[in-house]
């Protein structure tokens, strides 16, 4: 295994794409803590996003890890530009012709998707404690540690999001089309989910359950979007007389669901590979 992993990480760090791609990625993980330095002026109004209780306990575990999770894009991109080269630069012939079976091959890539989930979830509970800590009006460790299923939630949607795009890439081997195919599903996913809400079951939660076995959209499902959860937003629907009754905690369906696709994705990646003659 560690064999394997040192392979990958050899290809991506000598790329010079993927490097830039990987460390720019981590940076703007980072700049989340700029959220609390920005300032809001509208007329007589003047606070301050930090105020708004976006980082206090525990709540910024549901905020940081919806906002982290957006930027995996730049991660997704070298997933698929990993896949991409040994099309390109032949090192997948050469690695099986050096003795690595198929099996090892994605086996490998795997691995390379789990180290990459692992640091950038530890990455994030690290940069939270210290935001938090920093901002938070409530430190007790009983509160501190509330609700760190968001994290879990975290680490499960990258590594089904990069399984997926690992997929694409063996699929059409090249970068560009591979991501282009992922921009294409995930429009796929939205018009068949809107055929389903508006016309074929406008009425009851039958779309919603149907459309939560989409991989996209159980990956979306894991966090629920935070900002409705703020203390602000909940006062401002209190004023419009606005009932809030949103679920924001992490559905164990969608838990399970992620999961089963990631098995699919590696399956068929193997399959293809498997079945391909390279």
């Amino acid at each position: 295994m560690k064999r394997l992993l040192s392979i990958e990480l050899q290809k991506i760090w000598l790329n010079k794409a993927s490097r830039v791609l990987t460390l720019t990625y981590f940076i703007l993980l980072s700049f989340i803590a700029l959220i609390a330095s920005i300032n809001f002026n509208i007329g007589a109004i003047k606070f301050q996003v930090a105020e708004m209780g976006i980082f206090n306990f525990p709540y910024i575990w549901h905020f940081n890890t919806y906002i982290a999770a957006i930027l995996k894009l730049f991660l997704a991109i070298v997933i698929v530009s990993m896949m991409a080269n040994e099309y390109s630069y032949g090192t997948l012939k050469q690695n099986l012709i050096d003795g690595l079976s198929k099996k090892e091959f994605i086996l490998s890539k795997f691995v390379t998707i789990v180290l990459f989930s692992v640091c950038s979830t530890v990455f994030v509970f690290i940069m939270t404690l210290i935001l938090g800590y920093s901002f938070s009006s409530y430190t007790e460790l009983s509160i501190v540690f509330t609700d760190l299923e968001y994290l879990l939630a975290f680490f499960v949607k990258l590594v089904g999001f990069f399984s997926f795009c690992l997929f694409l890439g063996i699929l059409v081997k090249r970068s560009a089309f591979a991501l282009g195919f992922l921009l294409v599903w995930n429009i796929i996913e939205g018009i068949a989910k809107g055929i389903l809400n508006f016309s074929v079951f406008p009425e009851g939660k039958t779309a919603s359950y149907i459309t939560q076995l989409f991989p996209l959209e159980a990956m979306s499902n894991l966090i629920a979007e935070p900002l409705t959860r703020t203390s602000i937003v909940k006062s401002i629907g209190t004023q419009m007389g606005v009932e809030n009754l949103k679920d924001y905690s992490v559905p164990f369906s969608a838990v399970v669901i992620v999961l089963c696709w990631t098995v699919i994705f590696l399956f068929l990646s193997y399959r293809i590979l498997k079945n391909r003659d390279l």
